[in-house]
């Protein structure tokens, strides 16, 4: 059986999905960064996160994880929480940035995706297509990016937006099992176990921003 045709078509789908999904993971961490520099924290800007360039923030297994999945996760930014007026509370602000940036980027872009459909007629053919398609792209890989970072499993921001609802010794205890997070968000995704839940919700998402901007 003849693969190239296959492999051609997932090539040509990475000049949507690549520029989509480093947006997505640049603008996530650097909304990290930025709430916590505004919150007093000199660290995300020492370590040069308050930037979008790309190669600040990547990691190659969540990267990977964004391409083949449409969920995962970047590098994550230092922050201290020594220097919030209230720690547990800015660490909840701090995480809930990332999420937060990646929806209103779902939302402008499919308004964006929704203006050029109605210019080209619906149309994929040349410049103003492809951009009507990478609009597409960028507001679904956001929505996904956001709604996955959501899951309150460390080391995901959901777990430390839960933490602010939580007694400070239970919240504690659930962050010591941070390191193996990763590793569990992998099997999850790996075994399909939060793709079709997490899908439901991305697609509920899209579907209630599009009835928004039309």
């Amino acid at each position: 059986m003849n693969q190239w045709p296959l492999i051609w078509e997932q090539i040509k789908l990475l000049i949507y999905t690549a520029p989509a999904t480093l947006l997505a993971i640049s603008a996530h961490e650097f909304a990290h960064g930025l709430v916590s520099y505004w919150l007093g924290d000199p660290t995300p800007k020492r370590d040069g996160r308050l930037s979008l360039n790309p190669l600040h923030h990547l990691d190659l297994v969540g990267t990977i994880c964004m391409l083949v999945f449409r969920f995962g996760w970047a590098k994550p930014v230092k922050v201290n929480p020594q220097y919030y007026k209230n720690p547990k509370q800015g660490m909840a602000l701090t995480a809930l940035a990332g999420p937060v940036m990646n929806l209103i980027l779902a939302f402008l872009f499919l308004g964006i995706f929704v203006g050029l459909f109605h210019v080209t007629e619906g149309s994929t053919e040349g410049i103003l297509g492809y951009l009507m398609l990478l609009a597409q792209y960028t507001a679904i890989m956001n929505i996904g990016l956001g709604v996955f970072n959501l899951i309150p499993i460390p080391p995901l921001d959901g777990s430390k937006v839960l933490g602010i609802f939580l007694p400070q010794r239970t919240y504690f205890q659930l962050m010591r099992y941070e390191r193996y997070g990763g590793l569990l968000m992998i099997v999850l995704l790996y075994t399909g176990v939060l793709s079709r839940p997490l899908g439901i919700l991305r697609d509920g998402l899209l579907e209630l921003m599009l009835r928004v901007w039309t």
